[in-house]
């Protein structure tokens, strides 16, 4: 395999960057495990992407849904049907066309959605604040760099939903 940079997979292996980036992987995705743990017995992974997608872009079409997820629109439907059966989420008619159906978080489904982030956030204070100053701004501005590469939006409405000031 030959890595955008032009670096073969025995050079990746090497990359002391992808190697620092692995490791700190591995804590966040410990954060992430334990912050869904705490919510598992009250939706399913697909179903929290689908309450993140709405709280992180605000209303969505079922088709946005399920061209999100990757899946069939009739498996979006039922996977939101079974968030709406648990009043987290609600069908509304689009203002713009009254053809389309919009999916909002109900105030119990933003409220998990707050719970959740700020259990992730209080989590990952605990790391961060055992950092210097310079190492904490050095982290900013290389996970927002990441986060820009990846194409994930820092959008203050993003931010907003995710209880990020």
């Amino acid at each position: 395999m030959v890595y955008m940079d032009g670096l073969n997979n025995d050079q990746a292996h090497n990359d002391p960057s992808l190697d620092a980036l692995v490791r700190a992987s591995r804590v966040f995705i410990a954060v992430v495990a334990k912050s869904v743990a705490d919510i598992e017995d009250l939706v399913t992974a697909p179903q929290w992407r689908i309450l993140i997608l709405i709280a992180t872009r605000g209303p969505q079409t079922h088709r946005a849904v399920a061209a999100d997820l990757r899946v069939h629109p009739s498996n979006a439907t039922r996977t939101v049907n079974k968030l709406q059966t648990a009043g987290l989420v609600r069908r509304e008619e689009d203002p713009h066309d009254r053809r389309f159906l919009r999916l909002q978080l109900t105030d119990e489904g933003q409220s998990l959605v707050n719970r959740v982030m700020s259990n992730r956030r209080r989590a990952l204070n605990d790391v961060v604040s055992r950092m210097g100053a310079g190492d904490r701004l050095a982290l900013e501005k290389a996970m927002l760099a990441f986060a820009e590469a990846a194409g994930e939006s820092t959008s203050e409405a993003t931010g907003a939903a995710l209880g990020l000031g």
